[in-house]
Parts: structure tokens; sequence; C-alpha cells
């Protein structure tokens, strides 16, 4: 189904129930998340509607997402509509939503994640691998890790919805460009030429989409609450709990990734500088029962073995004031 369009769609329904109104912004993609929360909606029995807004991450493409210098870019529309009373609920990419939510807005649900890795889109000739290449991202963090592994190549700012940025890399001299695989996936535009980069730790909750809700809206808290799927939304505190211990944002040179096996759940956490020079890792283990506090301690370790140092440069590369 395309969903380039951002019209208005209503379920049928029982109409003496409140008709939960989503939220999301209008990229194709974006709309994909929003009709599948839809039908999961749609189909527990409840009526909704879509409602579309495009936000400031959106409509200003021609500066890096870190010179914007605007938490939660690509939500804060969002936010203000919930707060207005304007939706009832939003869907998110939940990488690109703050660590802290606005006050009143909590986390209704997280979606089963669905491929977590990043890809590489090349043009079907890989040689430029061994010796020099340029590569397009928007992402400091993806920047980082490329320039870590490959240090001779130059990295071009990306930015746009997933559709734009497959288009400009067409369009450009560019050797490939780095897109999350979820994305892709979702609306089928992953095409033949693709890499793996199964040595990059993704962003910290990619691959799965949050449903935020009014704090005191306990009729949509509980509907969205039988979307949620545990062992994501676990994994993706874990992530989110190392990042906002970091006070990373959304925008800077971190990774993570969790994930559950057994009764254990592990952790690999990266924080690079943002010429990919200097690198510190962590990978860590604990008991399932732990994890509330897991992704805190691993950030305080990475801090303590040199992480205060290169988040402060870090943050004076960025212009941001040190806290």
């Amino acid at each position: 189904m395309n969903y380039n369009s951002a019209s208005t769609v209503l379920s049928s329904g029982d109409n003496d129930m409140k008709t939960i109104r989503i939220g999301t912004r209008d990229s194709e993609l974006a709309l994909w998340q929003a009709h599948t929360v839809q039908k999961k909606i749609n189909d527990l029995g409840y009526t909704t509607e879509i409602v579309a807004v495009k936000s400031q991450g959106d409509i200003i493409l021609d500066k890096p997402l870190y010179e914007l210098g605007i938490t939660g870019i690509f939500t804060k529309t969002l936010d203000i509509a919930m707060l207005n009373g304007t939706i009832d609920i939003a869907v998110h990419s939940m990488k690109d939503v703050p660590t802290a939510l606005p006050h009143g807005i909590v986390q209704a649900a997280v979606l089963e994640r669905a491929n977590h890795l990043d890809l590489l889109i090349h043009k079907g000739n890989l040689d430029f691998l061994s010796h020099g290449g340029m590569i397009a991202t928007g992402s400091l963090r993806r920047q980082a890790q490329w320039l870590n592994k490959y240090p001779t190549h130059k990295v071009i700012d990306l930015r746009g919805n997933v559709n734009t940025r497959m288009q400009k890399l067409h369009d450009n001299p560019w050797n490939g460009a780095i897109f999350a695989a979820a994305g892709l996936e979702r609306i089928n535009l992953k095409p033949e030429n693709f890499l793996n980069l199964d040595w990059m730790i993704p962003a910290p909750a990619q691959g799965a989409m949050l449903v935020v809700s009014m704090e005191n809206d306990s009729f949509c808290r509980e509907v969205i609450a039988q979307l949620n799927h545990q062992e994501t939304a676990i994994c993706t505190q874990v992530e989110r709990d190392f990042l906002r211990t970091l006070e990373g944002g959304c925008t800077a040179p971190i990774g993570a990734f969790a994930t559950i096996k057994g009764d254990m759940i592990e952790l690999e956490g990266i924080l690079l500088s943002i010429d990919g020079q200097t690198k510190i890792e962590i990978k860590k283990q604990t008991t399932r029962s732990n994890y509330q506090n897991f992704g805190v301690l691993c950030a305080k370790e990475v801090l303590e073995n040199g992480g205060t140092e290169l988040m402060k440069s870090i943050k004076i590369a960025l212009g941001t004031p040190k806290k």
C-alpha cells in the first residue's frame, strides 16, 4: 500500500467509543508506521483517525541535524499537537524520540522491534572500500563509526526522508549511503545493492516503533498498552538509559544494542569522537531481572573509562553548552 498521501483515514468501529486520533509525520515511512498501529488498534475493536503533520526535521533539509540545536526535531510538532488536544496518541520511530518525554506525555507502548541493522546502499561496485570513497549519512553515529573503520573516506551530509535520501544517492557521485534497514524494508524500498553493516552498533531503539499518549488519558493508555512488546520495551529502555546517562541526545556518536538471551540481557554500547578516531566500547551481560539500572551502569563505566572527557570534546565540537 502506498502511504504518500497524508489524507485522514477513519476506521469502522463502535461509534459510542472515543475515536483515537493518531498523530504522525507525513512521510511515507511515518505514515506506514501510523497505519500499522491503526490496524492493530482497529483489530482490538476501536475507532481511529490518522492526523498527519510536517515536522521541522522534514522542512529544514539544508543543515545537518546537530546544527539545528533542537531536541526531538522529528517529534516536537507532534508533542505540541498532543498537548494542544489535536491528537490523542503519536507514533514515532523510537530512535528519533528524546530520552526525556515532555511533561504530561508518557510511553504507552513499544512495538516489537524490526531489523535493527544499518545498511550501506551502494551502486554495484564495492572496490571503494579498499581505498578512498564518499559515503553519505546525516547521522553522527554512522559517520563516526564509518570513519573509524574507513579513516581515508569522506562522509557527506545527507538529509531528508527515506525516499528523498535514496534519490539524492542516485543523483550524486557518492559511492554509497547508510540507511536503517527497518525503514527501507517497511516501505519496500530496499534495493538489490546493499551491504549489511553488522559491525556497526545501531542507534538506541533502532528498528522499534514507539506510541506515546497523554499521561491523564487513561482510555488511550489502556488501549495502547495492549500493543506493547515486553522484550522490545526492556531492551530499548536499557539502550535509552545508556544514551541518557551519557547525555548524548539523539544526534551524538553513541550506539547501543541490547538483546535478551534466556534469562540474560546483553548490551553492546559505543561512544566515539565525531571524526571516529577515538572509540570507547562496552559489552556486558546481566540477569534479565536486573535490567532496570543496567544501561545506566554500563554508561557510567564508559564515562569512567574516558567517556566524560570525550563527551566534553563532542559538545564543544557541536557548539552545545557543557552541563
